[in-house]
């Protein structure tokens, strides 16, 4: 099968419009990202000046003690906060992108198969096993993708999964910690 100018020229324009349409959405996720980094930035320098000021004015020890104890649990849950931010951030990216790639894989596929079709009906007499050979070919080749797209958006969920759990965790150490404080 051969393909004209203008056959090549509508592949040329949308694979053109998949790269931007991808660059685009990286470039909204690095947007998010650096937002959220400034932000974090900001906070973090005022927290840090408040922090100082009350530092300053304590007047002994026990009240030392106290401040520490109290900024710890915050600073966890910050922590805790930021890292989900950035977490959806990646994720919401890696969707969008994993979404383009889907619809792309998926016209590929397509494509691939008219042109197995169109070449199996224009295909000399006799070469019906070779014909068949191609076939499964290609319908290996679609099945193997499948599978291990359905094996990526499944590791993808356990990764969540396990992410929120550890975050989870992580915050609930820290509102304990300073309970188990007192109680001593």
């Amino acid at each position: 099968m051969t393909f004209t100018a203008e056959q090549l020229v509508a592949a040329h324009k949308a694979n053109l419009d998949t790269l931007f349409g991808l660059t685009q959405k990286t470039f909204e996720g690095v947007e998010k990202l650096v937002e959220l980094n400034l932000q974090v930035a900001k906070t973090t320098l005022t927290e840090a000046n408040e922090t100082a000021q009350a530092a300053a004015s304590v007047k002994d020890a026990q009240e030392l003690l106290a401040l520490q104890a109290s900024l710890l649990q915050p600073a966890a849950e910050k922590a805790a906060a930021y890292s989900r931010h950035l977490y959806d951030i990646l994720a919401g990216t890696n969707a969008e992108v994993a979404k383009v790639a889907e619809a792309t894989m998926a016209d590929t596929q397509k494509k691939t198969l008219a042109l197995v079709d169109n070449a199996v009906k224009n295909a000399p007499a006799g070469s019906e096993s070779a014909v068949a050979l191609v076939k499964s070919a290609v319908a290996a080749a679609n099945n193997a993708f499948e599978s291990v797209q359905k094996a990526a958006k499944q590791a993808t969920e356990v990764a969540e999964a396990n992410f929120q759990a550890m975050t989870n965790t992580a915050v609930k150490a820290t509102q304990a910690a300073p309970k188990a404080k007192r109680a001593a």
